[in-house]
């Protein structure tokens, strides 16, 4: 389609291969880069799709991410979710557990937690059952995403949510999750840094990361 098409030339476009070993390097990616930087790839999505609506740019992120080739394109259909057009619709809830599990990586899966959060804000009903569930899922990305996905919602926190993803992954050793676990709890310390200090104190379970992280700033 069009709009995919005029992204992938944006993209390689903007590309500077010097870069590229060096970013597939740090991010241990299988995946080749381009060399794109991540504020050129959000600038080449936004500027080709302002007109497009909401069904176009669903089939151009599904496109986008499906069919990569290099993970820039990867980026691209991120952005694309991003836009407004998009955002806060919850119907959109299995496309973002798809790029979850295909994309099984910190880059792409915390990107994928900023539309969580959204979703939050517009539905936090559902999306309490939802990421109840997604706490207990077999794919650890998964998991980590219901842990993360309140980050920012700042005193809209849903803590009996947050407790809930925290204690059904707490005795989990892998780094990523208890990575996950320290920064929701120290986002939320921003702003209610009493719940985070008592539940902190009612759980010793809480690894050493997720402690030191989730403590880091509240003396």
């Amino acid at each position: 389609m069009a709009l995919v098409e005029q992204i992938r030339k944006a993209l390689r476009a903007a590309a500077d291969p010097a870069l590229a070993p060096g970013q597939q390097a740090y991010m241990r990616s299988a995946m080749p880069f381009l060399g794109v930087r991540m504020p050129a790839v959000r600038a080449a999505v936004r500027a080709r799709s302002r007109d497009a609506d909401a069904a176009v740019l669903l089939e151009t992120a599904l496109t986008l991410w499906r069919e990569a080739e290099f993970r820039e394109e990867r980026y691209a259909a991120l952005a694309v979710m991003a836009l407004r057009p998009l955002r806060g619709d919850v119907t959109l809830l299995d496309v973002h557990d798809e790029m979850i599990r295909t994309g099984a990586w910190w880059d792409l899966v915390d990107e994928v937690a900023h539309r969580l959060r959204e979703l939050f804000d517009a539905d936090p009903v559902r999306m309490a059952v939802e990421m109840r569930v997604w706490a207990d899922d077999d794919d650890m990305w998964i998991r980590r995403a219901a842990i993360i996905s309140q980050l920012g919602r700042k005193n809209d926190t849903d803590r009996d949510v947050l407790e809930y993803a925290i204690l059904a992954n707490v005795a989990d050793r892998r780094f990523f999750l208890r990575k996950a676990i320290g920064w929701a709890l120290r986002d939320l310390g921003r702003h209610d840094p009493d719940w985070v200090r008592r539940f902190a104190s009612q759980h010793p379970e809480l690894s050493a990361l997720s402690r030191r992280e989730a403590l880091k700033h509240l003396g």
